[in-house]
């Protein structure tokens, strides 16, 4: 199965006759999934529906969404015009003329600046034929921003197999330098005995009991299992794919928790330069995992 990045981009473009919609979709990584909408206000009533919508491309990342809506054809008002009005108008204007004696010079251009002669109603939105063309476009742009995300997944999967497969070769390392730690302190612990006893008979239970001390202090045999086990979890797991973001995440701290240890009991060099060496590389996994879905 595939993984997602958190980061992608998508675009769609729909024309039907007169309408045009041009949506597009861009995100980063987010614990959750967080999307802003950016459309005209006419196109407000549809904000939950997209959202819905959204969810079935989308489960955690944040995401901006522009959308842009074109009518050619379209007017959002409507001149109306009522005759009535006008009958009213002019049944007291030519009274007016009749009991004055005013001359009556009634014009159309005059009478039509009368208040309510014309008035200007909204015109109903088409609901449904909007939103054929809105999700059209939603669902092309989706598309498009899913196909940019698995790809940057494709690219992210390969590069922390890399890395934790270097990350096992440094664990087998370990695993076979420890028991020459202990068996290089035994023999520094006999010669330093030997060479203040001088010819005297060294105590081999005394020696015995401290190179099994120092053993104890610096053993990491344990950790060394547990750390080669979350690391071939995390193989599996991003062979597995899915939504695994916070998994891995959740795998990732154990990791470094058992690198830490293993750099605090270190007493050799070369084992304090590899812990160094897992924990750098387990910084870069963990970094690289927040952008995965």
């Amino acid at each position: 199965m595939n993984i997602m990045s958190m980061t992608g981009f998508g675009r769609g473009e729909v024309t039907e006759g007169s309408r045009k919609v041009t949506v597009e979709l861009k995100s980063v990584n987010h614990r959750y999934l967080d999307v802003s909408i950016k459309m005209p206000k006419k196109l407000n009533f549809f904000d939950a529906t997209i959202r819905n919508l959204l969810k079935e491309y989308i489960q955690r990342g944040k995401v901006d969404i522009f959308i842009t809506y074109e009518d050619n054809s379209e007017n959002n008002v409507a001149v109306k015009y009522h005759p009535e009005v006008v009958k009213e108008y002019l049944q007291y204007l030519n009274s007016m003329s009749d009991e004055f004696g005013l001359d009556n010079d009634i014009r159309v251009s005059t009478i039509a600046r009368f208040p309510e002669v014309f008035t200007l109603d909204d015109v109903e939105i088409d609901e449904e034929g909007i939103w054929k063309i809105l999700e059209k476009a939603i669902r092309e742009a989706c598309e498009g921003f899913v196909s940019t995300r698995i790809r940057e997944g494709e690219n992210l999967r390969a590069d922390l197999i890399g890395k934790l497969d270097s990350m096992l070769s440094v664990v087998d390392f370990i695993s076979e330098r420890s028991p020459a730690i202990i068996e290089e302190y035994k023999a520094t612990l006999m010669g330093k005995i030997a060479e203040l006893l001088g010819d005297s008979k060294v105590d081999e239970n005394r020696i015995a009991t401290e190179v099994t001390i120092f053993a104890d202090k610096v053993c990491v045999d344990e950790e060394m299992v547990r750390l080669r086990s979350h690391i071939e979890t995390m193989k599996t797991t991003l062979m597995e794919g899915g939504g695994i973001g916070r998994k891995l995440d959740f795998l990732a701290q154990e990791m470094n928790r058992e690198a830490n240890t293993i750099l605090s009991k270190a007493n050799d060099l070369e084992v304090s330069n590899k812990g160094i060496e897992l924990k750098t590389e387990i910084e870069k996994i963990r970094e690289q995992i927040q952008n995965i879905e």
